[in-house]
């Protein structure tokens, strides 16, 4: 069985069925959402970049934002044949990647991020299943179709499976 490896870039998301493993890099205050439907096993990656889209003045790019990446991540999963109640999540990234001094929350976009990812998955009542957030390093992660695996990797930490 070829197993297929497909690239998330950055503000973008992907879908795919089994056999298929799905990887992003260089999550560093951006966060990887990843979906997966057990029974179908499809998979599903967003690599957004900020928290939301009303923020922004030109979002042409709806990946690029928790909360409109996310809602176009389950409609393509949808529409791949999952079903919604069998959708389950797991996040990576979220870090600070630099020191900033004050506490100004603004400047905090990792952890912004990941709260974002968060809100949004639990309006749509996908669980979380596990997370890997905050920090001050980056990651690049794994989502393999066979078992809905996540592998996060991290210079100086290693390999971990969440």
């Amino acid at each position: 069985m070829v197993v297929e490896l497909i690239r998330v870039g950055m503000a973008d998301l992907k879908v795919a069925s089994h056999p298929s493993i799905l990887t992003t890099l260089g999550l560093g205050s951006c966060v990887g959402i990843t979906l997966y439907d057990c029974k179908k096993k499809i998979i599903g990656m967003a690599h957004i970049m900020l928290p939301s889209s009303k923020i922004a003045t030109a979002n042409t790019n709806r990946a690029k934002f928790a909360d409109t990446g996310i809602l176009d991540l389950v409609d393509q999963m949808l529409a791949m044949g999952a079903n919604k109640k069998d959708l389950v999540a797991k996040i990576a990234g979220g870090a600070q990647m630099f020191a900033f001094s004050g506490s100004n929350e603004s400047m905090k976009i990792g952890a912004r991020n990941s709260e974002a990812a968060k809100m949004m998955l639990q309006q749509l009542e996908i669980p979380i299943l596990s997370e890997d957030t905050g920090g001050n390093h980056g990651r690049t992660i794994e989502l393999y179709s066979e078992d809905g695996r996540l592998m996060v990797k991290t210079i100086g930490y290693g390999i971990k499976y969440i």
